[in-house]
């Protein structure tokens, strides 16, 4: 499978993603974010807050306003990660704070 990004957090983490995956993203989970791979990356490059889930230890959330504010989600798995999902959201979700810029 064909890397489309990886991108290095804050946190030292290179999260990335296939071509194969970005289009089933926005295919078929959140359209809104078609053309948006900047975003992406500069929210997992530069969050605003990163957040850790409540329900698995393993999945950190990234949060960056732009035009509104956006969620991108990810896996860790010690330094290497891979993209979950990404999309606009109205709130930050409840978790454990990680860092904040």
């Amino acid at each position: 499978m064909e890397i489309y990004f990886e991108v290095k957090t804050p946190l030292n983490v290179e999260i990335r993603t296939t071509k194969q995956y970005w289009k089933y993203l926005i295919d078929k989970k959140h359209r809104v974010m078609q053309e948006k791979e900047d975003i992406v990356i500069q929210t997992l490059n530069s969050p605003d807050e990163i957040r850790k889930s409540k329900i698995d230890d393993n999945i950190f959330l990234y949060y960056k306003q732009f035009d509104r504010l956006y969620c991108v989600i990810a896996k860790h798995m010690g330094q290497k990660g891979y993209l979950i999902t990404a999309y606009p959201t109205d709130r930050v979700k409840e978790g454990e704070v990680i860092w904040i810029k």
